[in-house]
């Protein structure tokens, strides 16, 4: 039974692969442009053209922030509310983390549309003071008047993967062997060095498991992100300049008007972000098994 629910899995993965590829094709002949580099996107154009480049960097640069600014935040509420937080105030915030995943990811596109990016403007011009030499944190009001920009986007999306990551990092330090902490005390370590010597690194195959499972879903978030991006299929390097698309966007933005072109156009967009997924899973797999700890 268990070797069948397997191989009906990995039938489903085949056929969903084995359609996308079915129907990307005949688009994919008739593009007048090259597919992985083209930043336009007239698939239904008299020739089309059109590309993922754009698609493709926005995609990976706000999933990216997404997961530096989520992860140490998620792994740090994680261990507070394990070994820091008092037992009556640990159950509740682990409630109150929980219940973060199952709000819907339309309300947190609303929240950064009408609230988070009109506030922003202080952090990046503070950001632009510190750190605008790197040129990609470089800010010019003109160029986002609204701050509907990847930062914005990626802080987004770290919001909305951070539940997800601290949940599962939470059971995962809960299941270190006791017996790997109270050595650790015994040798006179403190609560610090305990976690710092026994629980991270016993838990480090855990976090990463979570830290992947949160970038998929930053991955193909679709509303937040359409909602915080402004349609610009020009690559710029900038952070908080207003403009860009996902993978996702792109989707939901183009299908309804999509013509038969358009539309092979789009599922060969979706069949990049399906290999995409699997890529990243696959590397998360081969990661995790490098830092098990036996």
């Amino acid at each position: 039974m268990t070797a069948a629910a397997s191989g009906v899995v990995l039938l489903t993965m085949a056929a969903i692969t084995v359609f996308l590829i079915y129907r990307a094709v005949p688009a994919l002949r008739g593009n007048a442009a090259n597919f992985f580099t083209e930043q336009r996107w007239d698939a239904d154009g008299t020739p089309p053209r059109f590309g993922i480049a754009a698609a493709f960097y926005f995609t990976v640069l706000t999933s990216a922030i997404a997961i530096v600014l989520a992860v140490p935040v998620a792994v740090g509420v994680a261990l507070f509310i394990n070994y820091y937080a008092p037992r009556r105030l640990s159950s509740g915030l682990g409630y109150m983390v929980e219940l973060l995943a199952a709000v819907p990811s339309i309300v947190y596109g609303l929240w950064g549309f009408t609230f988070l990016a009109p506030h922003l403007t202080g952090l990046v011009s503070w950001l632009d003071r510190w750190f605008g030499w790197t040129i990609v944190l470089r800010y010019r009001p003109e160029s986002a008047p609204n701050n509907y920009s990847p930062l914005t986007a990626g802080i987004v999306l770290a919001i909305m993967i951070l539940p997800i990551i601290c949940s599962i990092s939470r059971e995962v330090f809960q299941r270190v062997p006791r017996e790997q902490i109270e050595a650790a005390q015994a040798l006179g370590a403190y609560r610090w060095e305990t976690i710092r010597m026994a629980v991270l690194p016993l838990g480090r195959a855990g976090v990463i498991s979570a830290s992947i499972l949160g970038l998929g879903r930053a991955l193909g978030e679709t509303l937040a992100v359409t909602m915080l991006l402004s349609t610009a299929f020009a690559i710029n390097i900038h952070f908080t300049e207003t403009g860009g698309v996902t993978f996702a966007s792109i989707i939901a933005l183009k299908y309804g008007e999509a013509g038969p072109t358009g539309t092979g156009a789009l599922i060969a967009a979706g069949l990049c972000l399906f290999l995409l997924t699997l890529a990243v899973n696959f590397a998360a797999n081969v990661i995790v098994r490098r830092n098990k700890v036996a």
